[in-house]
């Protein structure tokens, strides 16, 4: 021990090489000036070397201390090496645990970026995970508990049943998400899972309160309806016919693009990124879709989008649909209202098959045996169906006096020549 000085030491780190002090202590001269300390060991039988810092940083004294600490552990029976390791993985852990609610909420999102099928998706997320990061977004996500999930949950639970239930998952994913990260206990029960945890505590949120449905105006009353929408003017209106016409979704219209029509084959092709199934979705054009298409044709601003925005290159809002609603005295109806309304005429008024309908909604169709039997997108019989949806929606509306007893009658509006 010993056979080094610290003048020998600045002599040696001209000469690359391995030079010894003694007792296992190396000093590692990889080129002129670069060196480090090695502790040369046996542990469980066999050879061992063990890092103990660069020159620069580790004076021959400083190295000989850490190598007697390293013998005495040694004496001890323990490996200065693997012990040195458990430190260092308990101290990421440890800095791995004190990742915040907040924290994971962000690295979860940005890494499920690339997966959203809408762009409003993450916005999305982020509005409904606020409600915990402002209840325990500070705390670190390893700490969080039942008692922690209930408390964004209680408040929501029995007057927002469905805003509570989305939250609970949400948050269950997070957490999950958090735990296969390292950043929460792997063997931990996650606090906001439902199946036989929270559903022991909370009541289940369809017997809180029955789902509301959207409200739709019933068929009868459609025609009627798009002769008063046909007197108005704006791109709002505009797009308002076109998702009737079509029974297509509000953010599928709304976010329509002229690179997804095709004018020769009246058709209107929905990319997967925009459809809530995740799946092309082929729209057969009526005669009024095409006709209200050529007059957005006209109005091109270089932006790709059919019905415009207040900004350029964003997307219609969906408040601009409702605001038509209400301006025609039927704030209480939704757009979405309106798929349903296409499903009911269909129904009751209409020999078409069920799966066609539910073809021309975009909606899966039976069970996934019955999908894969039926490959197609049954593109020729909707066509069809859209005309004679838009047929129906062009009749003037008319009146039906049905006489009942006791002298009084009652007033049904409908579309004439239906009945």
């Amino acid at each position: 021990m010993g056979k080094l000085t610290a003048t020998e030491v600045r002599t040696l780190l001209k000469k690359p090489g391995k030079h010894g002090d003694g007792d296992g202590l190396w000093l590692y001269v990889i080129k002129p000036g670069q060196a480090s300390w090695y502790l040369h060991y046996s542990g469980r039988g066999r050879p061992r070397q063990m890092s103990l810092g660069s020159e620069k940083n580790v004076s021959l004294a400083e190295a000989r201390e850490k190598m007697r600490e390293a013998r005495k552990l040694l004496s001890n029976g323990i490996d200065p090496l693997e012990q040195r390791r458990e430190t260092a993985a308990a101290a990421e852990l440890e800095q791995a645990r004190a990742t915040t609610f907040a924290e994971a909420v962000k690295a979860y999102l940005d890494s499920h970026a690339a997966g959203w099928r809408y762009a409003r998706a993450r916005s999305q997320w982020e509005a409904a995970l606020a409600r915990a990061n402002k209840v325990f977004g500070s705390k670190a996500v390893g700490a969080i508990d039942t008692e922690d999930v209930l408390a964004v949950l209680n408040p929501l639970w029995l007057s927002k049943p469905e805003t509570a239930s989305k939250l609970r998952g949400r948050i269950e994913m997070v957490l999950s998400y958090a735990a296969v990260r390292g950043w929460r206990d792997r063997n931990a029960m996650n606090p906001a899972i439902w199946r036989g945890h929270l559903q022991l505590i909370l009541p289940s949120k369809r017997k809180v309160r029955a789902v509301e449905h959207y409200a739709a105006l019933p068929w009868q009353q459609t025609p009627g309806f798009m002769q008063t929408l046909l007197q108005r003017e704006g791109f709002g209106v505009s797009a308002l016919q076109f998702a009737i016409l079509t029974a297509c979704r509000s953010g599928e219209v709304r976010g329509a693009r002229w690179d997804e029509i095709n004018l020769d084959d009246a058709t209107w092709a929905i990319p997967p990124s925009r459809m809530k199934g995740g799946k092309e979705h082929r729209v057969p054009l009526s005669r009024p879709a095409l006709d209200i298409l050529s007059a957005m044709a006209e109005l091109k601003d270089g932006s790709g989008l059919i019905f415009l925005g207040a900004k350029r290159n964003v997307s219609m809002s969906d408040m601009t649909l409702s605001a038509v609603l209400r301006r025609m005295g039927h704030g209480d109806l939704t757009v979405h209202g309106f798929r349903s309304t296409f499903r009911d005429w269909a129904a009751e008024t209409t020999g078409y098959p069920n799966h066609v309908v539910e073809q021309a909604l975009a909606h899966a169709i039976g069970s996934a045996v019955e999908a894969a039997y039926r490959r197609g997108d049954l593109f020729e019989k909707r066509l069809t169906l859209m005309d004679d949806w838009a047929a129906f929606l062009a009749k003037p509306p008319a009146q039906v006096i049905r006489p009942t007893f006791g002298g009084r009658a009652d007033v049904l509006a409908y579309a004439g020549g239906d009945r």
